[in-house]
């Protein structure tokens, strides 16, 4: 068999298993960097928004016990506004912001913990829980989870009653 476009290539040759692709680089390499996500395959890729991932690590925030609330203070004040509109729904991915890229992700969450809760241990398990949820339901990679702990959740709201009818001071 003849290569009847043997002059007109300029040198370039060309085989089924080295292509050239948009960035330059050989589809060699990239196939091998592709077949490490689940999201890139030879019949398309995926990609998935930011606010998915959001609402993924937030579930999996709240399913960690001794997580009393996701948020600042600024985002539970509109949180609970909004808990109290009629109709309205939860905002799932309050106190949650990710960076979603190709093939990994990194997630921040700010919460309230319960008091009497380990900060320590309370951190590890919603490390644990948003990177094997967020893992398992979307194939990307989590990089790293920070957790800020913006307050301590106290359940005492019957001793605030008691601690403002007797005064300290006659």
């Amino acid at each position: 068999m003849t290569d009847t476009h043997a002059g007109s290539s300029a040198g370039t040759t060309k085989t089924p298993t080295s292509t050239k692709s948009a960035s330059g680089k050989n589809s060699s390499e990239v196939s091998t960097r592709e077949d490490n996500s689940p999201l890139v395959t030879s019949q398309g890729s995926t990609s998935i928004a930011d606010t998915v991932v959001a609402k993924i690590a937030g579930i999996s925030t709240r399913e960690v016990s001794g997580v009393h609330a996701l948020g600042g203070g600024a985002a539970r004040a509109v949180g609970a506004l909004r808990d109290r509109i009629p109709g309205s729904r939860t905002n799932h991915s309050q106190g949650v912001t990710v960076e979603v890229g190709e093939r990994q992700a990194a997630v921040d969450v700010d919460l309230v913990a319960e008091y009497g809760v380990a900060i320590v241990d309370l951190a590890a398990g919603v490390r644990r829980n948003v990177i094997s949820t967020v893992e398992q339901m979307t194939g990307l990679e989590v990089t790293e989870v920070n957790i800020t702990v913006h307050d301590v959740f106290l359940d005492d709201g019957s001793d605030d009653d008691d601690s403002q009818q007797q005064s300290r001071v006659e």
